[in-house]
């Protein structure tokens, strides 16, 4: 066990020292390491605001059924029931017609002239209604449809529905939004890729500086019977330590731009707060982050050694 625990030190230091004589190049590949990570990260923060927008406009669709006045609520509650037992439908909420006068009074609260109309009336001109929410967009068409084919009929056999609200064109505005979603994380992926890329062929530049630094203590090592593992670990260790920093750089550097950035933008977003999700989110940006540098540090440096370090 401690003959273990020396080779790990002697692993470690030697990966460290080789960090430090890699000196300019070594920067280099933090650099461009932490623009790589700055781009993941970039990319996790614009998935959250794609996917908040989307389940926002999704939640602002519904079906709007409304009844004519003559309607009973024993009727209206019937058809309610009806709609809560499609597979399609999430939630159907009931607003009485007291209800909605008293919502629309509110929301022309300011509207004077409105409001004095609404009285010399001297009765409720509004219907009763359901709001059906399906559980995809693609199933309003259906809901619809069924609403159309079995209609709610009063005693008398007429139809209790005065009529429907639904904008087909909601459908077609969500599934775009899902497409640009798609296509962004679909970029984003080639970007990282592309990065990635470069920061592995730097990585390549910076181990094999370091080999031909390190090259009469290697051919020593090999000389006394050092195995391949033992003379390739510190080098990996010094990709894996590059990829750290770089994760710690980009994690520091994001706390205070989300706090500024959505502090700027948040009302524009629709209520979505950079700031507040990572700090909501910040042990799974610091994994994601920290595990894509170990990584990318430690491949990067595995591959550079097989191509460039012969022992």
């Amino acid at each position: 066990m401690p003959m273990d625990w020396m080779i790990i030190k002697r692993v470690f230091v030697g990966g460290g020292k080789n960090f430090i004589r890699g000196g300019a190049v070594s920067a280099a590949t933090v650099l461009v390491m932490t623009v790589t990570l700055a781009i993941i990260g970039a990319l996790i923060f614009l998935s959250a605001l794609l996917t908040f927008t989307l389940n926002s406009v999704r939640e602002k669709v519904d079906i709007s059924v409304y009844f004519v006045t003559t309607a009973s609520e024993q009727s209206i509650f019937s058809v309610k029931e009806q709609l809560e037992k499609l597979p399609q439908v999430a939630s159907v909420t009931y607003v009485s017609a007291a209800e909605a006068l008293t919502a629309f009074r509110g929301r022309h609260a300011n509207d004077q002239l409105t409001l004095q109309s609404l009285d010399l009336l001297g009765y409720n001109p509004l219907d009763a209604s359901l709001s059906v929410r399906a559980k995809d967009p693609s199933q309003y068409e259906s809901i619809v449809n069924f609403l159309d084919a079995s209609p709610a009929l009063s005693a008398s056999g007429t139809s209790i529905i005065d009529r429907i609200n639904y904008d087909a064109n909601n459908k077609q505005a969500i599934d775009r939004l899902a497409l640009a979603i798609t296509a962004t994380r679909q970029i984003g992926l080639a970007v990282i890729v592309l990065f990635v890329i470069a920061s592995i062929l730097i990585a390549f530049a910076t181990i094999r500086l370091a080999i031909y630094t390190s090259k009469d203590e290697i051919a020593v090592m090999k000389l006394v019977g050092a195995s391949n593992a033992y003379v390739q670990a510190p080098f990996v260790v010094t990709g894996i330590i590059t990829g750290l920093i770089a994760a710690v750089i980009v994690l520091l550097f994001f706390w205070p731009a989300t706090w500024y950035v959505g502090a700027k933008t948040s009302a524009w977003f629709g209520g979505f707060h950079l700031g507040q999700y990572y700090l909501s989110h910040f042990f799974v940006v610091f994994g994601i982050l920290v595990l894509s540098g170990i990584v990318l540090g430690g491949v990067a440096s595995v591959f550079a050694i097989r191509k460039y370090l012969k022992v």
